[in-house]
């Protein structure tokens, strides 16, 4: 199972990003082997639609959940047409390790 989780840099140990379309960087974390890679957010750049943008690239990206502060409206209607569970974290976790072990049990709520 793969989950995505909005990050302001590239490792476990970055600050989460409240902000789902507009953050600079994806942690793509596997649960079933604890494998993770940092992936720039390409649509942080687009003038409008990047929470639509982003949400291709998670459903691209074939998760099952996706992890942030907040997610737009139209990001919230992509992932949902695409059957990915959004869950939101607030400013408490800072790091992307503590949103994982959040994810893990079940602390995070769903958006």
């Amino acid at each position: 199972m793969i989950i995505l989780i909005s990050s302001k840099g590239e490792t476990l140990q970055s600050q989460p990003n409240l902000r789902f379309g507009r953050a600079p960087f994806y942690i793509e974390y596997n649960l079933s082997d604890d494998a993770w890679t940092a992936h720039r957010n390409d649509a942080v750049k687009e003038s409008s639609g990047a929470g639509v943008a982003a949400s291709q690239f998670i459903i691209n990206r074939h998760a099952s959940a996706a992890i942030s502060g907040r997610f737009g409206p139209n990001a919230q209607r992509a992932l949902s047409y695409a059957d990915i569970k959004m869950l939101t974290f607030d400013e408490t976790y800072e790091t992307i390790q503590s949103v994982i072990e959040g994810y893990k049990s079940n602390r995070l709520k769903a958006f």
